[in-house]
């Protein structure tokens, strides 16, 4: 089991920064990849961001690259979105997510994920 708690969200205007932060507990954080999602409502969860266990290799939605960075501290056992330049598009519940299938690399998909935290909302105003 791995149990995992977001913070961070808020209300920004745009072209602010917010910066999400994911702790997780319960298994070894070094031995799963973790993942940033958002969701609005009536829509299908997105991929925002992904992170390979050792933080080494990541992968960004085209909507995040250049203005998001998603980083890992396996010391803390936390994962962090630094959100900049951000739009009202920008808006949704981003959620943090742990794969543990060892074989996945860097999934989109978020049926590929085992674990989910229970969301942060993030609101960019115009």
């Amino acid at each position: 089991q791995v149990q995992l708690v977001e913070s961070g969200g808020g209300l920004v205007q745009a072209g602010g920064s917010l910066r999400l932060s994911c702790a997780a507990s319960g298994r070894t954080f070094s031995s799963y990849a973790m993942g940033w999602f958002r969701q609005n409502p009536g829509k299908e969860r997105e991929s925002v961001a992904v992170i390979s266990r050792r933080g080494v290799t990541t992968y960004y939605a085209d909507s995040a690259k250049g203005r998001f960075t998603i980083s890992r501290d396996n010391d803390k056992n936390t994962v962090y979105l630094q959100m900049n330049s951000l739009k009202p598009e920008d808006t949704a519940v981003y959620y943090c997510a742990a794969d543990l299938n060892y074989y996945n690399l860097l999934a989109r998909d978020a049926r590929e994920y085992d674990f989910w935290g229970q969301g942060t909302q993030v609101t960019v105003s115009s």
